[in-house]
């Protein structure tokens, strides 16, 4: 590293370069690449650095009594300030600048003042003490917070920047504390009016006694939770869910969205399935939720466990006919007579005709009183008990399910065989009101549909027969094809 002499001096490039040892000649300094020559306008002159001795004492400015003599010698000189200064070696605007103070405040306008502004809070007295009785009633408060309360309450302007200044000088100090992420919090929607928008999902359960899987699928408005349409079927295919679709379009109209799952009932990866194109077809626009989010239809899972745990979990169906007529009920129950919480405690029919009263108690009309215990369980059958006395000790005949039961007085049991009188017709469960989709076809008892195959028609049978009867002469009645028709 370079080390400089006590006398030697770096200078910018324009300042002169003195010669050592009183030499008389010039040094020659390369300065480098010249910049451009401007043909016009300013220069802007580069600051030099230079290193000088720390030890000398740095030029100290005038105390008050100097400068008070240094306005009376100009005052007695009667020069001008801008010839005046230099020979005490100030500018001319630092004489204007004492004179300024000295005629304002007197010999105390000359003074050595401290520099900048004043120091801590500039707020007012009554600001700062409510502020810190704020943080006192409410240490939680932050200061954006007090500023706030501030602005709405007694309408005292602070910032806040202003408000940690004065819990600052009060002796307040900032904590870091180490934050933790929040769960994420549950997002709820609804929309603003009935059929604005409905959500469909599919639900499955088993009838007990075929130990045979069914499929319920449901349309429900979003905005009441009116379930506008269902189907359950032996099937979950798409000419299901669009049959559903189509009954609920035909009793309420078209909604203006519908929200899906990805079920592969409503969407399919690779162009547009059956139902996207069915909606477009309508002008129906489809929502689709995020895959493993079932909190999106959170309305229709949790009409899924009410109806589980209010009907299908206890009740024994006798077959699928059975099963549609009795889940048709619980939804006649649900949609008309079950308050609703999330609603306000009203019923889903309240709000989903809240504009059309008279359509409301029309379809209340028809809706059975005890929907709810015919969906759980079924037609109840008409009660049979006998008692009385035979040879002087008593007895009784009850029945239990299909079996009747004698008791003894010693407390023994006989089933017995009663003839029945003539049969009275069994009392069938009322239609429900809710709309229902239809089947296409009956399935098998394997519970899978049996469509027809390619080229096989439902009067192939009614032809085989014809041939039959007419014998030889039917031959060209069903023309079997050729190799080379084929």
């Amino acid at each position: 590293m370079r080390e400089y002499p006590e006398n030697e001096v770096l200078v910018g490039q324009d300042d002169p370069v003195e010669a050592n040892d009183g030499e008389a000649d010039t040094a020659e300094v390369d300065d480098g690449p010249q910049p451009p020559v401007r043909l016009g306008g300013r220069t802007r002159r580069k600051r030099g650095r230079r290193l000088v001795d720390g030890s000398k004492p740095k030029a100290k400015g005038f105390t008050p009594e100097q400068r008070l003599m240094v306005l009376d010698t100009w005052q007695r000189s009667g020069l001008p300030a801008k010839d005046f200064a230099p020979l005490v070696g100030v500018a001319k605007h630092t004489l204007y600048s004492w004179k300024q103070k000295f005629e304002r405040h007197g010999p105390g306008g000359l003074m050595d003042q401290p520099r900048g502004g004043p120091r801590g809070s500039r707020l007012p007295e009554l600001t700062r003490r409510t502020i810190l009785m704020l943080k006192e009633s409410h240490p939680e408060y932050g200061c954006q917070r007090i500023s706030d309360m501030l602005a709405r309450g007694p309408a005292l302007p602070a910032s806040a920047n202003a408000v940690g200044r004065v819990l600052k000088e009060a002796g307040y100090e900032l904590e870091e504390v180490e934050t933790h992420p929040h769960p994420d919090r549950v997002r709820r929607f609804e929309r603003a009016r009935p059929n604005q928008m409905w959500q469909t999902d599919l639900f499955s359960f088993v009838l007990k006694r075929q130990n045979r899987r069914v499929y319920l699928v449901a349309f429900m408005d979003d905005h009441s939770r009116y379930v506008v349409s269902h189907g359950l079927m032996a099937s979950q295919k798409t000419a299901l869910v669009l049959e559903t679709l189509r009954s609920g379009l035909a009793s309420y109209g078209p909604p203006e969205e519908i929200l899906t799952d990805n079920g592969s009932q409503y969407i399919t990866w690779r162009g547009k399935s059956s139902f996207t194109k069915e909606l477009e077809k309508r002008g129906i626009k489809q929502i689709v939720a995020r895959p493993r989010h079932p909190q999106t239809l959170g309305k229709l899972e949790r009409f899924w466990g009410s109806l589980w745990r209010e009907c299908v979990e206890t009740s024994v169906f006798l077959d699928l006919e059975d099963a549609r007529k009795r889940v048709g009920l619980y939804i006649d129950h649900y949609n008309f007579h079950r308050p609703h919480q999330g609603i306000g405690g009203l019923v889903p029919a309240d709000r989903f005709f809240g504009a059309a009263p008279e359509v409301l108690a029309t379809l209340k009309s028809q809706v059975a009183k005890n929907a709810l215990e015919l969906a759980r369980n079924g037609i109840p059958k008409k009660p049979f008990y006998v008692t009385g006395q035979a040879g002087g000790k008593a007895f009784s005949v009850h029945a239990e399910g299909e079996r009747v039961i004698l008791t003894r007085p010693e407390g023994e049991r006989e089933e017995v065989a009663l003839v029945a009188p003539d049969e009275e017709p069994d009392a069938e469960l009322p239609a429900p009101v809710s709309s229902a989709g239809a089947e296409l076809w009956e399935p098998d008892e394997a519970g899978t549909e049996q469509p027809k195959p390619p080229g096989v028609s439902p009067l192939d049978d009614g032809l085989d027969r014809l041939s039959e009867m007419m014998g030889d002469d039917a031959d060209g009645v069903r023309a079997e094809p050729t190799g080379g028709e084929r």
